[in-house]
C-alpha cells in the first residue's frame, strides 16, 4: 500500500511541475500582449519606428560618407615654435604655427611680437613644402606638424 501512496504522490508532484511549466509559458505569452490588447496596432507602431530608425541610419551613413570625403583636406596636424623675433626685446612671444592636412597642404602663420607692434604673416604649404621661402622658425613649425 505504501508503494501506491508513493506512486500517487510522485504522480501529483510530476503533474504540479508540468502545470507550473505550462503556467509560466502562458504567463510569458500574456505578458507579450499589449495592455489594450491591440496587437496589430502595436506591430504597426513598431514597424513605423523601425522604418524611422532605418531612415535615420541611412542619413547618418550618408553624412559620415561626406565627412570621410572631406577629412583628408582637414587641417589635422599642427606644429608650433615659440621664439624671440627681435633679439631679446620682447621675450619668446613670437610664434610660427603650421596647420596642415594629412596630404601636407595648409598654411604657416607667423606672429612676430614686438613692444609696440605685432606683425602677421601667412604662407601657403603644398605637399609639405612652402610655396614661398620659409624662415627657419616656420620650417621648424612645419617639420613638427609633419612629424619630422
Amino acid at each position: 500500500m505504501t508503494w501506491v501512496l508513493v506512486a500517487v504522490v510522485g504522480l501529483v508532484v510530476l503533474l504540479a511541475v508540468w502545470q507550473t511549466i505550462q503556467i509560466t509559458a502562458v504567463r510569458r505569452a500574456v505578458d507579450a500582449v499589449p495592455k489594450d490588447g491591440n496587437v496589430v496596432a502595436t506591430l504597426r507602431s513598431m514597424s513605423d519606428r523601425l522604418t524611422r530608425l532605418e531612415d535615420g541610419q541611412a542619413e547618418a551613413f550618408h553624412r559620415i560618407g561626406l565627412v570621410e570625403q572631406r577629412l583628408p583636406f582637414a587641417m589635422s596636424r599642427m606644429g608650433v615654435v615659440a621664439y624671440d623675433a627681435f633679439g631679446n626685446i620682447s621675450g619668446n612671444l613670437s610664434r610660427s604655427i603650421a596647420m596642415i592636412s594629412e596630404q601636407g597642404d595648409g598654411i604657416v602663420l607667423s606672429i612676430l611680437a614686438a613692444r609696440e607692434e605685432t606683425l602677421f604673416f601667412a604662407k601657403e604649404i603644398r605637399a609639405g613644402r612652402g610655396m614661398e621661402q620659409l624662415s627657419p622658425e616656420e620650417q621648424a613649425a612645419l617639420d613638427r606638424a609633419l612629424g619630422r
